[in-house]
């Protein structure tokens, strides 16, 4: 499975940020679902979801303090990375 993602570190914390489709976050019971498929691929850190509207605006699930600190990141600065998990 290829997903795009990036780990970013807060100064606490290192999390990763996975990107996908806004209907995984309509969902609560499907975001959970997509963050537990998501964590072995980055060894118990947290994961962070996150989509985008047809604008660009993104969305996100995850812990509530992480949630807050990636709304005041630029995201056009963020690493982003291909991975390829599961195979």
């Amino acid at each position: 499975m290829q997903f795009n993602a990036a780990v970013i570190k807060d100064g606490r914390t290192n999390f990763a940020v996975v990107i996908v489709k806004p209907s995984v976050l309509s969902s609560a019971q499907e975001a959970v679902k997509a963050q537990v498929a998501f964590a072995p691929a980055f060894r118990g850190m947290p994961v962070v979801l996150m989509a985008q509207d047809e604008k660009g605006v993104p969305s996100f699930h995850g812990r509530q303090d992480l949630v807050g600190f990636l709304r005041d990141v630029n995201l056009d600065y963020v690493r982003w990375r291909v991975y390829d998990y599961g195979r």
